[in-house]
């Protein structure tokens, strides 16, 4: 089964969760990142925002997933050579 952002959205909701969607909470974030540069000049921001989503991206999900790197993979529609890449590009393994 997948969720889609707006079956997300939905569960949030039930659950008296924040009813702010992934999408609108990266949005947001951007946001207040540019208001606070206060114009100071930034590069490579496309890897900037990867290092900063993709290290908790995949400490959660192997801590959802108990470690289990196949289930992490599957779950994040990544191969498992990946993941493993990843797991040690961000000292997780």
């Amino acid at each position: 089964m997948t969720i889609s952002e707006t079956n997300l959205h939905a569960i949030n909701k039930a659950n008296s969760v924040s009813t702010q969607t992934l999408r609108q909470s990266v949005e947001q974030s951007m946001q207040t990142y540019f208001e606070d540069l206060d114009g100071y000049q930034v590069t490579d921001l496309y890897d900037l925002v990867l290092q900063q989503v993709e290290a908790p991206l995949f400490a959660s999900v192997m801590a959802y997933t108990k470690d289990n790197q196949s289930k992490a993979a599957a779950l994040l529609g990544l191969n498992r050579g990946t993941l493993r890449k990843k797991l040690k590009q961000y000292d997780l393994l």
